[in-house]
């Protein structure tokens, strides 16, 4: 007993009007806790929770309006490679209508140019036959005369014998192709 006694009295143990007031005391203080600090409480907690709300919505709204941006920029992208490949094909297209202008351009320049020349070689062609007329029918004409033993100067007479002679070569000629093809 003596133990229980110390125990129910000592200095943890508080005694029974100690603990009535105590109690008391603690209803009061939880009760002005209670009516003055709870609802300034209960109001930043909803105040906090509203601004945490508000603020996941708006990081969903900035999110969304994120997405429609990037939405909008990709479209603008697939817009500008779609423009770029139409320009590229109109730049081929264009490349190739030149090319064959500057190969048009050079066929009609080569034909020109052979024309010319076929014209320039007829030219010369012509200028040496009647070169070639006026030596023969000098050389044919001295010939003639060195073999006939007398002068033939007279020019119709020489004119003749050199186209007669010329005629004969022709013929020849003529007659030496023929026979080759």
């Amino acid at each position: 007993m003596i133990l229980a006694s110390s125990l129910t009295t000592g200095p943890l143990w508080p005694s029974g009007s100690e603990l009535i007031l105590g109690t008391v005391c603690f209803v009061i203080v939880f009760g002005f806790l209670g009516r003055l600090l709870l609802p300034r409480i209960i109001k930043t907690l909803n105040e906090r929770e509203d601004a945490i709300e508000g603020g996941i919505n708006r990081a969903d709204e900035a999110q969304a309006e994120a997405q429609a941006v990037l939405n909008q920029y990709r479209a603008q992208l697939d817009d500008a490679k779609h423009e770029a490949a139409r320009m590229r094909e109109e730049a081929r297209e264009a490349g190739a209508q030149i090319i064959a202008e500057m190969r048009e351009r050079a066929e009609t320049e080569a034909r020109r140019i052979a024309e010319a020349a076929q014209s320039q070689i007829e030219a010369e062609r012509q200028q040496a036959l009647i070169s070639l007329r006026a030596e023969v029918g000098t050389l044919a004409t001295e010939l003639a005369s060195r073999i006939v033993g007398e002068s033939l100067t007279d020019t119709a007479r020489q004119g003749r014998m050199v186209d007669r002679f010329l005629a004969d070569l022709e013929a020849q000629g003529t007659a030496g192709t023929g026979a080759r093809q």
